[in-house]
């Protein structure tokens, strides 16, 4: 399956012979899915029917979809005044004179008043508005189509950059693994070679003490856990990038992880070229870290 990303954005546009309409999508990065729908009144169908597409095409991101509606002739719109609401105001009129001015209100102030004029459109059936809403609900359907493309298409994008920050780490964990500081053997002979040090400088030291002592630097030095663990995880990733999708949150647990192992090798380290290495690793799993935020 194809990695998919939370970044998209589509338009759609439709008509009949009164209205045209136009869908636009977008969407962001979020750690769910949260989905903001607007449209014009009287489209409450249409907005629950697309807002229910979305929640099944999408697992995760922050999906802004907007409907415009506007009517293409304009021939048959006629206006009216709004009666009740020219009562409301005259009858204030009458109740506040003495407190302000009593000069007549003028036509082009009532007029003025928002929601005084409405418009009065031609009567439609209700299969005429039912297949609008139809129409426009396919319409915001295609778009969100075209949305999840232009997810998957940046999702093949981000598998690429995915993978090579992925072999990225591999190149590191095995330098690590090669390295001499990491090698029991190496640690040893430098452990001896500081006891034997110790014991010329103080004869009075205890050897079988020191002895322990060396053992418990030993096991502490090791790294070879941390290597092995770090070639697990890296392996999880690559199969999460083959199964593709919805991973996002299983690989940014993965990074979690990953930065946890790479954190302890640098703490154990005693060795300039092996704490570099631990260094360049957690620089690499960081920009892998960024890139995952964008994983659905």
């Amino acid at each position: 399956m194809t990695l998919q990303s939370m970044t998209g954005f589509a338009r759609e546009s439709g008509q009949d012979s009164r209205f045209a309409w136009t869908w636009e999508g977008r969407s962001v990065n979020a750690r769910g899915l949260d989905i903001r729908c607007r449209v014009p009144g009287g489209q409450e169908a249409v907005e629950q029917a697309v807002r229910k597409a979305a929640d099944k095409l999408f697992v995760r991101g922050n999906v802004t979809l907007g409907l415009s509606v506007e009517r293409r002739d304009q021939s048959g719109t006629s206006y009216r005044v709004n009666r009740e609401l020219l009562q409301t105001v005259l009858g204030l009129r009458s109740k506040l004179s003495g407190q302000i001015s009593d000069a007549a209100p003028s036509l082009e102030g009532l007029l003025a008043i928002r929601g005084m004029l409405e418009s009065a459109e031609d009567s439609e059936s209700d299969e005429e508005v039912t297949e609008r809403q139809r129409e426009m609900t396919r319409t915001g359907e295609a778009m969100l189509a075209g949305m999840a493309g232009a997810r998957a298409a940046e999702g093949a994008l981000l598998d690429g950059v995915l993978r090579t920050h992925l072999e990225a780490l591999g190149v590191l964990v095995e330098a690590a693994t090669a390295s001499a500081a990491a090698q029991p053997d190496a640690i040893r002979a430098r452990l001896r070679a500081l006891v034997e040090e110790l014991m010329q400088a103080d004869p009075r030291l205890s050897e079988d003490r020191l002895a322990q002592e060396a053992a418990l630097l030993v096991g502490k030095a090791d790294v070879r856990e941390e290597l092995d663990r770090l070639r697990v995880h890296i392996s999880a990733v690559g199969e999460l990038l083959d199964d593709g999708k919805a991973v996002g949150r299983r690989l940014d647990f993965l990074c979690q992880e990953l930065n946890r192992e790479a954190n302890t090798l640098c703490s154990k380290s005693a060795d300039v070229d092996l704490t570099r290495l631990g260094l360049d690793l957690k620089a690499t799993i960081e920009q892998f870290r960024e890139q995952v935020q964008n994983v659905e």
